[in-house]
């Protein structure tokens, strides 16, 4: 079997099986992901017919890349279940739990957490029982026996842990990250579930379209001598740039240094970074309203230092726009995912990106971390005593 261009055997031998397996097999796990969904729907209900007519507001929660998912899925919470949302990843929580947590308030906390050993994740989730006046937990774990899962709480807490596939075995997270995003995605849509598998399967198509068509362009990309990559999104598109920054820079050890921004912001100065050894990803909108900062931003580009290459990752064509890469989702569905969709399948450029350059650096991007710098579970952090 292959993985990403290679053979499984040849793939061990690098180092890099884990991760070619976990990003090429998204698709399927977002199959599994959205039948595990579908099995526990009335459950799921239950506890969030039980937690939410009491609850004034919804905090969305992880470390790192487990951070990102809120804000993916913040604007569709928000409309969805009428409360006021806040995406705080738990390092914050932790350092600064007073500037959160209420003695009057009734909170729902939403915890990702790819294995939850990290220190932060019991750590936030104690914190807000300790200083809320209420909290109900939903966690969302690919690791039934985590800390955060096994965690006991005299509070409401709904416990979600995605298929076993979902928790990679390589340190950068790749289809745990896009299965806890589907997850909340579908969480915030429970009412009309049935309505999103025609969609999902669509999320799952495009992505193996990418992964069996884009492959060798991502490659040659990687190839390229830069030492700089921008990610731009915006919207729920800019969790996604957030994430595939990270990717890329955690997979290449940090000899590749990578930026986010939304297209707007990045005019703001951060158009500064720009230089002839810079890849610039644009992970577009498929509403016309965003098409038209997008489309300003873009034109505005080569005002300046010419990046090395323009890379705009789109789900239908783009009228009167050039890329030196194009990389189109939609080549054979009529319809468009739905806008909140799409970071489901915009990081995979980027997850593909990261691990080829690995390679190309001479990298193991199981464990492209040749000094320990990073580990796949953070480690030597110490949880102090919270003092009011």
């Amino acid at each position: 079997m292959q993985h990403l261009g290679y053979d499984e055997k040849w793939l061990r031998e690098k180092g890099a099986h884990h991760t070619a397996r976990e990003i090429s097999g998204q698709p399927t796990l977002w199959h599994h992901t959205f039948h595990l969904i579908e099995s526990q729907i009335e459950l799921l209900k239950k506890f969030l017919d039980s937690v939410l007519p009491e609850t004034r507001r919804i905090i969305l929660t992880g470390a790192g890349t487990s951070g990102y998912i809120g804000y993916s899925l913040y604007p569709v919470f928000r409309r969805k279940f009428g409360k006021h949302v806040l995406v705080i990843p738990t390092t914050e929580l932790v350092t600064h739990p007073a500037n959160y947590f209420f003695p009057d308030d009734n909170l729902l906390l939403v915890s990702f957490a790819r294995s939850g050993n990290s220190p932060e994740s019991t750590a936030a989730v104690q914190l807000a029982e300790r200083l809320s006046g209420y909290v109900s937990h939903l966690v969302i774990t690919c690791d039934a026996e985590g800390q955060l899962a096994c965690y006991s709480s005299p509070f409401p807490k709904f416990n979600l842990v995605l298929p076993p596939d979902s928790n990679d075995q390589s340190l950068a997270m790749t289809g745990s990250y896009t299965s806890m995003l589907l997850a909340g995605y579908l969480i915030a849509h429970i009412n009309e579930l049935q309505g999103l598998s025609s969609s999902v399967k669509q999320a799952g198509d495009y992505a193996s379209h990418l992964l069996s068509n884009y492959s060798a362009v991502v490659q040659q990309l990687a190839s390229f001598q830069f030492s700089r990559v921008v990610f731009l999104g915006s919207g729920p598109l800019l969790g996604s740039a957030m994430e595939s920054h990270l990717k890329v820079q955690e997979l290449t050890d940090g000899q590749i240094v990578c930026k986010f921004d939304s297209f707007l912001g990045f005019r703001h100065g951060p158009k500064a970074v720009i230089d002839e050894q810079t890849l610039v990803f644009f992970l577009l909108s498929n509403d016309p309203y965003v098409h038209q900062y997008e489309r300003d931003l873009i034109l505005s580009i080569y005002k300046g230092k010419p990046p090395l290459a323009t890379i705009g990752v789109f789900e239908n064509s783009f009228a009167g726009l050039t890329f030196d890469y194009a990389i189109q989702l939609n080549k054979e569905h009529t319809s468009l995912l739905p806008e909140d969709m799409l970071p489901l399948v915009a990081v995979i450029p980027a997850q593909m990106l990261g691990f080829y350059k690995s390679l190309d650096l001479g990298l193991n991007p199981d464990n492209p971390s040749v000094n320990g710098a990073i580990s796949r579970v953070v480690e030597n952090v110490h949880i102090y005593p919270y003092v009011l």
